[in-house]
């Protein structure tokens, strides 16, 4: 956000809790309160975003979508019951039903705007944020089951891997379908990062992590490196139809 921000960028920020105040006070930003559930609400800020963007000047320019919960849930619990239906339209609806939703309103919008100056004449991007937990699907050529491209998903997240992989899989696809649209689509996959999403982990899966699952820097991700990222890709026009893992080098284990 900040660093998008200190590009000149207008953002409008879509999500279910304010933005703290001194971000709102900016003029490059614009806040609509969205529950990336309800497709009305989603309607909504997009048509807002899109007024945002003739009152302002400022050219529709893509979508980042950062929405997503972390659920956790064996397919199969110590109490021999199986995983809850509810848990899994959750995460579906979140991570993967709401990232959908989000992206082909904005695409609506996006396909009109005036294409860049130059030869590639770009008129955007999709951002898409997947997980180093995602699962790839070997393609029919592969020759055996097991290949790096896999990425992985623990136990407890099947739901999370699946809506996770589902994003990877789209990426592609999309890209080919808004080609003739100049439009581009990328994947990010994190690994293990400083969030909402992992500030709560025990000391010990936390330390195992970082012992045993991260290469190098031994650490969490941080915040500003996932944004860099997230600008090279805005940057670089060569970057469509890739998932680019974001990890530093780290496998997650089968167990923690």
């Amino acid at each position: 956000m900040h660093d998008l921000l200190s590009q000149g960028a207008y953002v409008s920020i879509l999500d279910r809790s304010e933005p703290p105040k001194d971000l709102l006070a900016l003029p490059t930003v614009k806040f609509f309160k969205t529950d990336i559930t309800l497709i009305d609400n989603i309607s909504a800020a997009v048509n807002g975003t899109v007024q945002w963007t003739s009152e302002t000047k400022a050219a529709l320019g893509g979508v980042i979508n950062c929405a997503g919960v972390g659920v956790a849930s064996k397919i199969i619990d110590a109490r021999n019951q199986s995983h809850s239906l509810e848990l899994w339209d959750f995460a579906l609806a979140v991570n993967l039903t709401g990232t959908f939703n989000l992206t082909r309103l904005v695409l609506e919008h996006l396909i009109k705007v005036e294409p860049e100056p130059g030869t590639d004449g770009e008129r955007g991007v999709v951002i898409f944020v997947a997980s180093a937990a995602a699962v790839r699907i070997c393609p029919s050529t592969c020759k055996t089951h097991l290949t790096s491209g896999q990425f992985e998903g623990q136990p407890g997240q099947t739901a999370y891997a699946a809506t996770k992989g589902a994003l990877v899989s789209m990426t592609l696809p999309m890209a080919r379908d808004l080609s003739r649209h100049a439009i581009r689509v990328a994947t990010i996959a994190p690994g293990v990062f400083d969030s909402s999403m992992t500030v709560n982990f025990p000391a010990k899966t936390r330390r195992s992590l970082e012992n045993d699952g991260i290469i190098y820097p031994k650490r969490f991700g941080q915040p500003h490196e996932f944004a860099r990222t997230v600008r090279f890709i805005i940057d670089c026009a060569y970057i469509n139809g890739e998932t680019i893992r974001l990890s530093g080098a780290g496998r997650l284990p089968g167990k923690l």
